[in-house]
């Protein structure tokens, strides 16, 4: 048996070496043996929390082992904080030998201070403003441009374009007038074939909607 948990502890050592190797300084990894749990620490890899072989199991490994073996899990991805401030990102493997006693453990804690405050600075810079009337687009030709501002609008109306009555025929071309939709040439000719009316009905509803506006600002 001693043989056998001297195994596990060796494997136990070599992955927390390789652990550290492949996450790099911001990671530690302890290994711990449960024979004395006053001095459980046999190894550490990293120096995040600064502790050293010899050192006490945790209140948190104390609060699982209080449980009956059946029921002890190993526990992932929990938040802790060493004494100099560190956040961390930290999980705990319990070590079983063959019947299933649990003989110590794996602690992995990973350095997350600096994402943390990365991750804050990326979306402050990221944020948006919750209103996307200045929403934009960006297009290879000015015939994609009339085309996805018509479209944009007509959807707005849930039906179909040359299902549109007059006075929804003529609020399309005054919100798409508002966009600066006709500033664009050959949009009228557009929009007309897409509503089936004749581009000249569209200047006339152009011609009324400005005039409205004139009588009413």
């Amino acid at each position: 048996m001693k043989n056998e948990n001297n195994l596990i502890f060796d494997h136990a050592i070599r992955t927390a070496d390789m652990l550290v190797t492949m996450l790099g300084p911001r990671c530690e990894v302890a290994v711990h043996d449960f024979t004395n749990l006053e001095q459980s620490l046999i190894y550490v890899a990293g120096t995040i929390t600064g502790r050293s072989v010899g050192g006490p199991i945790t209140d948190l490994v104390l609060q699982e082992l209080k449980k009956s073996p059946e029921k002890i899990a190993d526990i992932p991805n929990y938040k802790t904080v060493s004494e100099k401030g560190h956040v961390m990102k930290s999980s705990t493997v319990f070590l079983r030998n063959r019947e299933k006693q649990i003989i110590g453990a794996l602690c992995i804690n990973i350095d997350i201070s600096l994402m943390i405050q990365i991750g804050a600075e990326i979306n402050d810079f990221v944020t948006l403003d919750k209103e996307d009337h200045n929403a934009e687009n960006f297009f290879s030709s000015v015939q994609d441009v009339i085309e996805t501002m018509v479209k944009q609008v007509l959807q707005t109306f849930n039906k179909a374009p040359t299902l549109l009555d007059m006075d929804e025929k003529i609020e399309c071309v005054r919100i798409l007038d508002t966009k600066g939709a006709f500033l664009i040439k050959g949009s009228t000719e557009y929009l007309a074939s897409v509503l089936g009316v004749s581009k000249y009905t569209i200047y006339n509803y152009l011609q009324k909607i400005r005039v409205e506006t004139t009588f009413t600002s």
